[in-house]
């Protein structure tokens, strides 16, 4: 066998190690296809039967014309996605919150993953076979890097890199979601400050809303783009309670679900709109000086260990410094 991958490598002028990466490397592919094949594998008859069920769900609700259809991915993409409705949702969601809105964009990111976790590893082995040629050299030493490497350096770096690829998509996803979230955090109080003047003027909450998130679409985006969506679908016939928490549940954000119930309440109990507001927007100023408080209150905790550990040394230094030094004089002079 070690003479067959000998004489093979000699006739594609390659060295034996490479060969047995890239032999490896097909095998793996082979497998991880022939595992998806099995898992997605659908008989005809389920097919049609899961269909027809689907058909009647989607006549039992129509009011799911009012939301939005999310595109998943079939065959072996599919096998990458959530399988459980409640996790494809909270994905859909996460990217939602980052700013992706697309009806494909859990279907893309998906793509993207296993795109990254296989394109990192097969550039690596790219990488790998170039500096392996005679003929062709890599730049800022990576030939003789490359070349040095053993067989469980290559396996470390392949696996490092798959879980990389892998992993990188969700973390950028998962800052920007963290990011809307805070945007929409600082921002909401001062909107909830003018659906509160615009609400006094005499304006409806529908109106008020629409204005508002008018206004703010050039300073907090974020808001804007929640506001005016949902009174394109009360607009549309859906239930204002239904759209808010939508909302609410879209954003992440305490303050935004807070408000939601503060409406479907004040619409439930037919509490006047304009004193709701005003008692939450009283709440809402009350809160962010609270939350300042609380970020003041810290802030001599953490300047502490800064002190404890800048200036401490300094001052052991100067406090036992001298003394050091008149016991070594001390001592150099007898």
């Amino acid at each position: 066998m070690i003479e067959m991958f000998e004489t093979a490598a000699v006739q594609l002028g390659l060295e034996t190690q490479t060969l047995l990466v890239l032999c490896v490397g097909l095998g793996a592919a082979l497998a991880f296809y022939g595992v998806t094949s099995a898992v997605t594998y659908v008989d005809p008859a389920t097919a049609r039967m899961a269909a027809t069920r689907d058909a009647r769900v989607r006549a039992r609700h129509e009011k799911g014309i009012l939301q939005e259809n999310v595109k998943t991915s079939k065959g072996v993409l599919q096998t990458f996605m959530p399988k459980k409705p409640g996790d494809l949702n909270a994905l859909r969601i996460k990217l939602i919150q980052a700013g992706y809105r697309g009806k494909g964009a859990v279907r893309d990111f998906t793509v993207i993953r296993v795109l990254s976790g296989l394109g990192l590893p097969l550039l690596f082995v790219l990488l790998l076979t170039a500096a392996s040629l005679p003929d062709v050299t890599l730049p800022f030493g990576l030939s003789d890097r490359l070349a040095g490497l053993s067989n469980m350096g290559i396996f470390q770096v392949l696996t490092v890199l798959t879980f990389v690829g892998y992993v990188l998509p969700s973390y950028i996803v998962d800052r920007r979601a963290k990011e809307a979230r805070m945007r929409i955090t600082e921002a909401f109080p001062n909107a909830l400050d003018l659906l509160q003047i615009s609400v006094e003027a005499g304006l409806g909450l529908d109106a008020a809303m629409t204005r508002v998130g008018n206004e703010l679409a050039n300073s907090c985006p974020e808001v804007s783009v929640e506001f005016l969506p949902v009174q394109q679908q009360i607009q549309a016939g859906r239930p204002r309670d239904e759209a808010m928490r939508e909302m609410a549940e879209r954003t992440g954000v305490d303050t935004v679900q807070s408000f939601a119930k503060v409406v479907q309440q004040s619409l439930q109990f037919g509490t006047p709109m304009t004193e709701a507001l005003q008692t939450y927007a009283r709440e809402m100023r009350l809160y962010r000086e609270m939350k300042a408080q609380e970020l003041a209150n810290k802030l001599p905790v953490k300047m502490s260990i800064v002190l404890a550990s800048f200036m401490l040394p300094a001052l052991v230094l100067m406090t036992v410094g001298p003394t050091v030094i008149r016991y070594v004089n001390y001592t150099g002079g007898n």
